[in-house]
């Protein structure tokens, strides 16, 4: 049978714009306003004092301010489709963040070169200047705090980010504050203090840089959420096996692509499972604009067998979710040997209710292929759990595991 493939915008449930979105958007006019107090804060005190390192701490507070509406038009711009651009505009934000990274660049490298070459002026330091340096440290910290349990609440990375950057802004408003302090008492540090601003300035403008241009070079997700991918797919019971596994970001947004073998031939049925795996890793996996799943009937070397069991020594029970034990038994489909044979537990015996349904998708999650048993479960609860994971269902008359498997085996030539 021919590969089929679904494909499925996210255009109905996609969660960064349906959830994510709004609250990204409103933290981030509050990251603007912030970053702007803080911004015209610095500069007054900056060209009142003369001090270069309130200079370079106004201009960190300006990157991030210019970060800030970077996001913004980013998640506005990203709602915009059209025919030409079916994919969305996701990657416009990228290349503001490439173009604003230069500029960081460029500023870093001036007030470093005025830091190491420049002549300064006199600085002057009074009880004014120390408390709104000290208020410039007290606003991050606050709006910080608050904004990363926003974060956490949404699953947003945007806004965790920003909260642990605003944390940055404290540090470096505590060098700045030292530096007045020193100079107070007739030590000059300033040039000093300038420099180490500087470098969380460099260190945001490379974050952009690197971020931006993964981004725009269609790099790969990060390995932790394609392994978390990976396991959601594995974790389905239909699922065979997964041939390849791969994705892009496209701004914030994210595109998978995967292709899977299922134990499951019908048509229809398979389609169905697609659209369960996909529906799984949506609830786990935020920012997914696309999620592309190819998938085809897995072509098994091997088929595992189980049978609901009295005794462990090979008597076969009356009944299916009650039975003790089960045996397991994988048969080489090209020439009918065992490979492997155990018996195991019925961990879910004394379950007082659906019993038969926990021991149903316990026996799928170990991809047993067939059950053979005395008792009829079709049209039943555990009956319906192993036909959507593409267990077949057999009665046999068989009293023991021995006479069933010899049956099976002597009709093996001649196929299930």
């Amino acid at each position: 049978m021919s590969s089929k493939e679904m494909v499925t915008s996210s255009a109905e449930q996609i969660k960064a714009q349906g959830k994510y979105g709004p609250v990204i958007e409103r933290w981030g006019w509050m990251s603007i306003g912030i970053n702007l107090v803080l911004s015209i804060l610095n500069l007054e005190i900056a060209i009142a004092s003369g001090s270069l390192a309130v200079t370079s701490e106004m201009v960190h507070n300006l990157v991030d301010l210019m970060a800030a509406i970077v996001l913004l038009i980013g998640l506005r711009i990203s709602q915009r489709k059209s025919q030409s651009f079916p994919y969305g505009l996701y990657k416009v934000e990228n290349m503001v963040s490439v173009m604003l990274s230069i500029l960081i660049f460029f500023t870093g490298y001036e007030i470093a070169r005025e830091a190491l070459l420049g002549s300064l002026g006199p600085t002057t330091v009074n009880a004014w200047f120390l408390a709104g340096v000290a208020f410039s440290a007290i606003i991050p910290m606050v709006f910080s705090h608050f904004e990363l349990r926003a974060g956490k609440a949404a699953n947003s990375p945007s806004l965790t980010a920003s909260a642990l950057e605003y944390r940055t802004h404290v540090f470096t408003s505590g060098i700045v504050f030292i530096s007045l302090i020193t100079h107070y008492f007739g030590v000059n540090l300033d040039r000093i203090a300038a420099l180490l601003v500087v470098v969380f300035i460099i260190r945001t403008g490379w974050e952009l840089l690197k971020d931006g241009m993964r981004v725009l070079l269609d790099a790969s997700l990060d390995p932790e959420t394609l392994a978390q991918v990976r396991k959601i797919i594995e974790s389905d019971p239909a699922t065979g096996q997964i041939n390849s596994l791969t994705g892009r970001n496209s701004g914030r947004y994210r595109f998978l692509e995967a292709e899977i073998t299922l134990r499951i031939k019908d048509l229809k049925k398979a389609h169905d499972v697609s659209r369960r795996i996909e529906e799984s890793i949506r609830d786990k996996v935020p920012y997914l604009e696309r999620v592309l799943i190819h998938y085809e009937p897995s072509t098994p070397t091997s088929i595992c067998l189980a049978f609901p069991l009295a005794t462990s020594n090979g008597h076969l029970s009356e009944h299916f979710g009650e039975a003790p034990y089960f045996a397991l038994v994988s048969v080489r489909l090209s020439d009918g040997e065992i490979e492997k044979q155990e018996v195991i537990k019925n961990p879910f015996r004394n379950l007082l209710k659906a019993k038969g349904i926990r021991v149903a998708e316990w026996l799928a999650s170990r991809k047993v292929d067939i059950v053979y048993m005395r008792e009829e479960i079709q049209g039943k609860g555990p009956g319906y759990v192993l036909t959507n994971a593409g267990i077949d269902t057999t009665y046999t008359e068989a009293k023991s595991l021995r006479s069933a498997l010899a049956k099976i085996l002597n009709k093996l030539g001649s196929g299930f």
